[in-house]
């Protein structure tokens, strides 16, 4: 017989949502490895909060939100607590019951503004990998590394000529190695100047000849003129951001460049790092991640890369450490030579690295980070790291059913 089509709200309701979340839904692979990671944070949380006044929105459910975000490509907090209010899934994994009420989108930016820091994010992803079901997965001893560029939340007219006190102070680029030499499919020149012509039919971007007084929001601009420079221009919506390109014949654009360390068994993200766009991040953020991963280390390992680390410096640097570089080599003045590519070794590990471009893609397709909302290197950094363990939990599911 035909069923009823009555409606009447019911005065009391008993509700588990553990009972609405499917039995071989992925997020229970991942909140079950989530929550352990966080529980081993208290100590770091209880430092961020005072002992006595009124009580903040828990860090475990701010953190839990946030992962919540990336995993399902929401993009903004208002978003956020919007799907809060009725996605029974969302509020069992943040860890809301059904009665308790959503916060306001401004405080729950500001109490994650608060918490997430790159210190934060960093525990968090070392916390996941050191889980009992994780840590079987990855590899000690093989590892790849790259970079990729991050679109600054800042737009081209934001980039104007810096004030002539600042001009006068040296740039505050950070200085490449000693023996280091900057990457031309990467950059163009050590200062990371664009350098390109706008007369004779050659590509250049020029600035504008107009005033700084006279560049304003939806401002006709003249784009021809003197170059432009990270030297003597600056974003005044994100000072942070640099002007670059990723080689000839590609758009210059105001961004940041993030880098991961990836293990090369199963492909998790091991450690993340953010840096200034210019041709040296690459080698000088690899040296540090890897100081980070296996400190003081004199077990041999070794490190994918493309031909953009193919440096005398660098490969130098990783011999040091112990570490063996399995680099593409250049055609020409490369570093690397047949000692190490006569090895079957160095074939598996150039299949391999081609891997972290997965991670990356992830990021900027379900992640936030091909153009960040976020401003200040601190803060893009913090979500860059916490993308990339969101990533590693994204592969959970898949893995351990295997």
């Amino acid at each position: 017989m035909r069923g009823s089509d009555e409606q009447n709200g019911s005065l009391f309701s008993y509700v588990n949502l553990e009972e609405r979340v499917p039995a071989r839904h992925p997020l229970r692979k991942i909140k079950a490895v989530v929550d352990p990671a966080l529980a081993s944070l208290d100590a770091d949380f209880n430092a961020l909060y005072a002992g006595d006044g009124r009580p903040s929105i828990a860090p475990e459910r701010l953190l839990r939100a946030a992962l919540v975000q990336i995993l399902f490509s929401i993009r903004s907090e208002r978003q956020l607590m919007e799907q809060l209010e009725y996605n029974l899934l969302f509020r069992w994994f943040v860890g809301l019951s059904i009665d308790e009420p959503v916060w306001v989108p401004t405080v729950f930016s500001k109490n994650r503004d608060r918490l997430l820091t790159t210190d934060i994010a960093r525990k968090l992803m070392a916390a996941i990998l050191a889980d009992e079901k994780i840590a079987p997965l990855l590899s000690d001893d093989h590892f790849s590394v790259d970079g990729t560029l991050v679109e600054a939340w800042a737009s081209f007219k934001s980039f104007k000529p810096k004030p002539a006190a600042a001009m006068a102070d040296p740039p505050d680029d950070p200085q490449p190695p000693p023996t280091a030499t900057p990457d031309p499919s990467h950059a163009e020149d050590a200062n990371n100047t664009d350098t390109t012509e706008t007369t004779g039919g050659k590509d250049k971007m020029t600035s504008t000849s107009q005033s700084t007084d006279a560049i304003g929001r939806n401002v006709e601009r003249d784009w021809r003129g003197t170059p432009w420079s990270n030297a003597t221009h600056a974003s005044v919506t994100d000072p942070d951001a640099r002007l670059f390109r990723k080689g000839k014949g590609k758009p210059a654009q105001l961004c940041f460049m993030g880098h991961a360390l990836m293990e090369n068994r199963n492909g998790f993200a091991v450690e993340a790092e953010m840096t200034h766009a210019d041709g040296y991040g690459e080698r000088t953020a690899a040296i540090e991640m890897l100081h980070r991963v296996d400190p003081g280390s004199t077990r041999r390992l070794t490190l994918g890369a493309d031909k953009g680390y193919d440096d005398a410096g660098f490969v130098a640097d990783l011999k040091v450490m112990c570490v063996t570089p399995h680099i593409a080599a250049k055609k020409k003045g490369s570093a690397i030579d047949g000692r190490t590519t006569r090895h079957s070794g160095y074939a598996v590990s150039q299949k391999k690295r081609k891997q972290i471009e997965e991670a990356f893609g992830w990021g900027k397709t379900v992640g936030p980070i091909r153009k960040t909302m976020l401003r200040g290197l601190e803060r893009v950094r913090a979500q860059f790291t916490l993308t990339m363990a969101a990533y590693n939990l994204a592969k959970l599911p898949r893995l351990l059913a295997a």
